[in-house]
């Protein structure tokens, strides 16, 4: 579906999207969406009755894309929010730079020190099949 259109102070139509359509769109459940919104990630108009319905503008569809990115990258809801909020003042992107820069590279250090101990783990895992598969063999001799 679609997104709709409302006017936008700035001349013309603006896309709106509805939580489905953001749902949809970004295979998540609208209690995610709404998780999100919790958090101060993203804050949609709201229309009809008593405000029932959320409008989601093209800004909350790109900080939830950047949500998910930054999710996918391991950094933490809180993490992805200073560096979403960060993105929202164009005119210097220095900071948000340097603060990326810096989660990413303590992410980095984190996973590889979890690959680290992955390979430390597989190398246990094959010395104890190693060893059960002697004794499996010394016991069929036996036989």
């Amino acid at each position: 579906m679609p997104p709709s259109a409302v006017p936008s102070a700035s001349a013309g139509m603006q896309p709106t999207y509805t939580i489905g359509e953001l749902a949809r769109e970004f295979d998540l459940t609208t209690r995610a969406i709404r998780f999100y919104e919790d958090c101060g990630l993203l804050a949609p108009q709201r229309s009809g009755p008593s405000g029932r319905n959320r409008v989601y503008t093209a800004r909350d569809r790109t900080r939830l894309k950047l949500t998910l990115r930054g999710k996918r990258l391991g950094l933490s809801l809180a993490e992805v929010k200073e560096l979403v909020d960060m993105y929202e003042s164009p005119r210097d992107t220095m900071p948000q730079l340097k603060k990326f820069l810096v989660v990413l590279a303590a992410h980095r250090e984190q996973l590889e020190q979890q690959l680290a101990d992955l390979q430390i783990t597989l190398e246990e895992v094959r010395a104890h099949e190693k060893e059960a598969r002697r004794l499996l063999a010394e016991g069929e001799r036996r036989r």
